[in-house]
């Protein structure tokens, strides 16, 4: 009689086996943390910009001002970027969003693990696109690490740019050159 020959793996092939995947961890899973907060804000951002620039052309096509704002209850603008925004057109140029005046956008609130700071006062597009004032809005992970940060700026024109790391040394500037810092 012949005996039964089993199939598996003997000790030292598991024991290569654990090593190589504990090597693996080691290297791809630091890596892996911030591809996925880059991923999560790069995606806040887009979200953003593309709230704005519908905002702008909206009140373009309609010759009309519109506000994009943070909002609590879909209606109040707050200062509190990582709050639910709105868009809509302000008929009456009150600066809140009346029963009569429709919700043009309304979306979700922000990840929990992103601080977002922008302009105390709603973002206003007049009729021709145009903004009273320039503003920031600063996009940041809660680690407040420089390497995560990016900004949304937008010009008196109503244009929307994103930051950029014109210096290649992993941190993006704002306009002028400086560094963003998400520290406070």
């Amino acid at each position: 009689m012949k005996p039964k020959r089993t199939k598996g793996f003997t000790l030292l092939e598991l024991m290569i086996t654990v090593a190589i995947v504990g090597v693996l961890l080691t290297t791809v899973v630091p890596n892996a943390r911030g591809l996925l907060i880059r991923n999560r804000i790069v995606a806040e951002v887009n979200y953003t910009s593309s709230l704005m620039q519908f905002a702008r052309h909206t009140a373009i096509d309609e010759q009309a001002v519109t506000i994009m704002c943070p909002s609590t209850d879909f209606s109040n603008c707050t200062a509190d970027w990582t709050q639910p925004k709105i868009v809509f057109v302000d008929a009456n140029n009150n600066g809140t969003r009346n029963d009569d005046e429709e919700l043009l956008v309304g979306s979700e609130q922000s990840h929990d693990t992103h601080a977002i700071t922008g302009p105390n006062a709603p973002i206003r597009f007049s009729g021709n696109g145009t903004v009273a004032s320039p503003a920031t809005i600063l996009f940041c992970h809660n680690g407040r690490e420089a390497e995560f940060a990016r900004a949304l700026i937008l010009s008196l024109q109503g244009r929307v740019k994103l930051s950029a790391d014109s210096n290649n040394d992993g941190i993006y500037e704002d306009n002028n050159g400086m560094p963003l810092s998400c520290a406070g």
